[in-house]
């Protein structure tokens, strides 16, 4: 399934969540936290501001950092994906 983002909207997959700590200790699922950390899918447009396309600041590929109960949850092709505002991402990830 193909989707587009509108206007200044992004669709971002969740990161893969830690199995373990560092002192290698296993995390058992309910204990387990949402990651605040995914990869940009697709992003939108941009939003009109003052009658001017204003483009969004992050790309395709992207890993990005979000608030915790940020955006809308959807499934796609059986996967979980988040569909943000550009409003809700906090920070670009740069390696």
């Amino acid at each position: 399934m193909k989707i587009r983002p509108l206007q200044d909207r992004v669709i971002v997959k969740r990161v893969a969540e830690e199995e373990m700590t560092k002192g290698g200790i296993i995390i058992p699922d309910s204990a387990k936290e949402k990651p605040i950390e995914g990869k940009v899918i697709a992003v939108g447009p941009g939003k009109v501001v003052d009658g001017a396309l204003r483009e969004i600041d992050v790309k395709k590929g992207d890993t990005v950092l979000f608030g915790k109960y940020a955006g809308t949850e959807v499934k796609l092709d059986g996967e979980e994906h988040l569909i943000l505002r550009e409003d809700d991402i906090l920070g670009v990830i740069e390696k």
